[in-house]
């Protein structure tokens, strides 16, 4: 797939239309929120087990390289249990780091089979799906953020950056791209060389939780 080609920009638009669109609907149907929320939430976890039985049964697991350690595969069950549960460090960290990842990862796919197969299909519909769930819940207003989220959801973020570089370090893996860059062209080539660009990317991550932050903060004197 061509970066920024015509079925790229396609899918982006694509996925910005459904954000959209479910993010209005329950606006203007909260009736329909416990619905569009458990279609998401039950439907993101279908297509994600349907992919992992796929992908194992053709490559087997291969420990430690194919395991669900990337971010986006945390940020994805992350969004599952916010759309199910309404739990709302789920939806915190889903609608902080789900967006983020998701966003970047859509915007510059580290595609390893070509489109229009399965994997690629795959791909863009999981990345984008949790687009999808974690701006309807918040856009749409089904779920408020408290106060402090933006906090809590980037501790997380780091905590769990902890865990998979002792992971990475201690199984010479290379999950969250810690180790090094991904081997397509993506936003970290712009970042510096390693370790640099993995501050850089955790400085310009805070920036784009607090940019998502302005726009749902809770009033003065919110809980």
């Amino acid at each position: 797939m061509q970066l920024f080609g015509p079925v790229h920009l396609l899918v982006l638009i694509g996925i910005a239309l459904a954000a959209v669109s479910s993010s209005l609907l329950c606006r203007r149907r909260r009736v329909l929120q416990r619905v569009v929320r458990l279609a998401l939430g039950y439907g993101l976890a279908v297509n994600e087990l349907i992919w992992w039985a796929f992908r194992y049964s053709h490559e087997g697991l291969r420990f430690p390289v194919n395991l669900p350690l990337q971010l986006c595969d945390v940020t994805l069950w992350a969004t599952v249990l916010a759309c199910i549960t309404l739990v709302p460090v789920f939806i915190e960290f889903a609608y902080f780091a789900g967006l983020t990842g998701s966003a970047m990862a859509v915007l510059t796919p580290d595609l390893w089979s070509p489109f229009p197969s399965y994997p690629a299909i795959y791909f863009f519909v999981a990345h984008g799906g949790i687009i999808v769930g974690a701006a309807t819940l918040v856009f749409g207003r089904i779920a408020p953020m408290r106060r402090s989220a933006v906090w809590r959801a980037f501790g997380l973020l780091l905590a769990y950056a902890g865990v998979i570089g002792a992971f990475n370090k201690f199984f010479g893996a290379n999950y969250m791209y810690l180790c090094r860059k991904p081997v397509n062209a993506s936003l970290l080539d712009v970042f510096g060389p390693w370790p640099v660009y993995l501050f850089t990317s955790a400085a310009i991550g805070l920036a784009l939780f607090w940019l998502l932050w302005l726009p749902v903060r809770p009033a003065a004197g919110a809980s």
